[in-house]
């Protein structure tokens, strides 16, 4: 795997996934992509730790305080809304005080050890001194009054001098992790108390850095010894969350980096993409835990909302990362929970995509917990219609249906977001944005961010950059997706309006499709020397030859002879990101003799990767592909591996969920059931030619002509292509 660690771009505030590998725990830094973070966003700490202008050495980040759920002006608006009576803050004030959690009658009851799984277990004492100490520093925080103060320290204080250890079974690590952001959140807020001495604060912050995060760091890097995908979202999302909060508690920039590199490309199911494993048309969100029940996906959700929050407030947008694939994940999840208008439970008829883990196998959604009420929903509204303008219909739906929150009483969240989140309504909803168009099955599928306030969309196509554009559909309300079909193969492209109460809205973002079948690289391998190989597709997909692979007399012109032993070659990242219908072909003339060698393997690492290799240890080739491991393969495969010491053209094909395995323009293997696109595993980081993401030998023999195609070609094409 790449052992790159790049540096943070804190000006841009956004981030990829799959841009680079996770090669280890600990201070990572991180890559930077896309444009400037979206919305009103909270100024950039002073000094963050981030890529400086020309490449300069990052200074040291300074973080804001109070920086975690909630920032100074959160309390100022808390302040405002209460004092005017204003609704929906009050009645989520009257919800504060009607828990019984933040009177000044409550008294600390420490543990020395805290137990939760096994016998024993006392975690409940634990988690109603959190909440009560929390719901106290808010209460002095919006009233002024330093009684409330002083008792949220008396708390503090009394759980500092006392804790010394998190035991019991697995279950440790989930105490750990969702007591010790929810700690953090209460010590950060009494951290601007100047009644809390400065030896005090230190005393607390070493208990976070001794007792929490080391059980949090174990279970990110070991998941207590089982396999990878033995442990369900939550578990790696409540670590994240309290790494992150002693991070910026505490001042640990490492801290806070390796919650952030984690969740970006971590290996376990917490991390973005895993969480989120597959996005449907109309940005319908799978959850890691939608098979399982409705209380550990809201669970889930909760947790990682409060983790993009955080960060948001250190100036860092992960809410937006990857197309806002966690508000996607939110919608699904939300939509799960609720019915229509005639009582008719939505998720007997949402979309699912067999999920594999070893756990099993789920088909559906389950109902079971349904409806969950958790208290988590007015962060997530109000972030992404509040602050941004966008449309959550869903999240809307929820946030409504528990207004005012109340702490849920069960200390798995912070909750009485009512009062601490709520935000004045936006003025006007932002344009339809985050417009993708793909084609899968032949077709152009695109879906589309709404905007706050809206009550329709309009799609327009255009044949040429910039229009002009055409509509093509009108009156499109819920799902925001719509599947165009019938044109001529060429490149089109498409915006989205929206009807608003004003009138129509200014356009989306452009998304260009091919129709068709359009060449998208074309490695021909022609060259006699030099360590580049030109992508003579005019799409500038070069590729780089690494350890001395030898030019050769090929198949057609010249070729690339590699040595299995260490020689590859590397395509540029995200060569596959944006391919949903594709072909890849090549002339292969393998050695034979081991298996498990690469004909080519794109990913980043080895949870999202496909690969062709020439034999399995099946005895036949094989192609798969992955975005959770090896456990969620999806495949082609043959009886018999592919024939050595002969040139050989083989090619794959993948049309809506038709895989379809060629060897020398024949069929050899077909798969109807493959929705994991290249798309679906992000934008890869090692693409490679010759090698594998795991430590498989490396390919023995030689690759001429190598091509990748928008679109799937038909088996006349691949004859045709093969004949040359």
């Amino acid at each position: 795997m790449s052992k790159r660690n790049p540096e943070i771009s804190l000006q841009r505030r956004t981030f990829c996934t799959g841009s680079f590998s996770l090669a280890a725990l600990g201070p990572l830094a991180l890559a930077g992509c896309g444009g400037a973070g979206e919305g009103a966003a909270p100024a950039a700490p002073a000094g963050g730790a981030r890529l400086l202008a020309g490449g300069a050495a990052p200074a040291p980040r300074t973080f804001a305080h109070p920086g975690l759920l909630h920032s100074e002006a959160d309390f100022d608006r808390m302040r405002a809304k209460v004092a005017a009576q204003e609704q929906p803050w009050l009645s989520g004030w009257n919800a504060l005080l009607n828990t019984g959690r933040s009177h000044l009658n409550n008294f600390p009851r420490p543990l020395a050890t805290v137990i939760r799984g096994g016998s024993g277990q006392n975690f409940a004492q634990c988690y109603i001194d959190i909440a009560r100490t929390y719901q106290l520093a808010v209460r002095w925080k919006v009233s002024g009054d330093v009684a409330y103060a002083d008792k949220a320290v008396e708390f503090l204080n009394a759980w500092s001098s006392t804790l010394t250890s998190i035991t019991g079974n697995a279950d440790r690590f989930l105490a750990a992790g969702i007591y010790g952001y929810e700690f953090a959140n209460a010590a950060e807020i009494m951290r601007t108390y100047p009644g809390w001495a400065a030896a005090d604060l230190a005393r607390f912050q070493n208990m976070m850095l001794t007792v929490f995060y080391p059980l949090n760091h174990q279970f990110l890097l070991q998941h207590n010894d089982a396999a990878i995908t033995n442990y369900w979202a939550n578990w790696d999302q409540c670590a994240l969350a309290s790494i992150l909060a002693i991070g910026v508690l505490c001042d640990r920039e490492d801290l806070y980096n390796e919650a952030v590199s984690y969740y970006l490309a971590g290996p376990g199911n917490g991390a973005a993409s895993q969480a989120v494993p597959f996005v449907h048309p109309g940005y319908l969100g799978q959850w890691q835990e939608s098979s399982r029940d409705q209380g550990h996906c809201t669970l889930g959700v909760g947790l990682a909302a409060a983790f993009c929050e955080m960060a948001w407030n250190q100036g860092d947008d992960f809410y937006g990362l990857d197309n806002r694939r966690f508000l996607a994940g939110a919608e699904y999840v939300a939509k799960s929970n609720l019915a229509d208008a005639n009582g008719n439970l939505y998720y007997t008829a949402m979309p699912f995509d067999p999920y594999t883990s070893v756990q099993g196998t789920g088909y559906g959604i389950s109902g079971a917990g349904l409806p969950f009420s958790r208290p988590v929903w007015e962060m997530i509204y109000n972030h992404y219609v509040n602050r941004l303008g966008l449309a959550a219909p869903y999240t809307a739906q929820m946030a409504a249906k528990l207004r005012a929150e109340g702490d849920g009483g069960n200390g798995d969240q912070l909750g009485l977001g009512t009062l601490t989140f709520t935000r004045d309504p936006v003025a006007a909803g932002a344009n339809p944005s985050g417009l993708s168009a793909n084609l899968v099955g032949g077709q152009v599928e695109l879906s589309w961010w709404g905007s706050a306030y809206a009550s329709s969309y309009t799609v327009q196509r255009a044949a040429t950059q910039g229009g002009p554009y055409a509509t093509v559909a009108s009156g499109i309300t819920d799902l925001l997706t719509w599947t165009d079909s019938g044109m001529a193969p060429g490149v089109y492209y498409y915006v989205v309006t929206a009807a608003t109460p004003s009138g129509e809205s200014g356009p989306s973002n452009e998304a260009k499709v091919s129709a068709g079948t359009a060449l998208h690289t074309w490695l021909p391998f022609d060259e006699s020397s030099g360590t580049a190989a030109s992508d003579a597709s005019g799409n500038g997909r070069h590729a780089a030859l690494l350890n001395g692979p030898l030019w050769t007399a090929g198949q057609r012109g010249n070729a690339l002879a590699l040595d299995g032993v260490d020689d590859y070659v590397a395509l540029p990242a995200g060569v596959a990101a944006e391919l949903s219908d594709f072909t890849i072909a090549a002339w292969v003339n393998w050695n034979g003799g081991r298996n498990w060698e690469r004909i080519f393997d794109f990913g980043s690492g080895t949870s999202h990767y496909m690969y062709l290799t020439p034999r399995s240890s099946s005895g036949g080739m094989r192609f798969a592909i992955a975005t959770n491991g090896g456990v969620g393969e999806q495949s082609l495969a043959t009886s018999s591996a592919l024939p050595a010491g002969q040139w050989v053209h083989v090619a794959v094909t993948l049309s809506g969920a038709t895989g379809t395995l060629y060897i020398n323009g024949a069929v050899a293997s077909t798969n109807t059931a493959m929705t994991h696109a290249p798309r679906r595993m992000g934008s890869t980081s090692q693409n490679w030619i010759g090698r594998s993401q795991y430590a498989d030998p490396y390919f023995k023999g030689k690759v001429d002509d190598f091509r990748i195609y928008h679109g799937a070609m038909s088996a006349a094409e691949i004859g045709a292509l093969m004949a040359g």
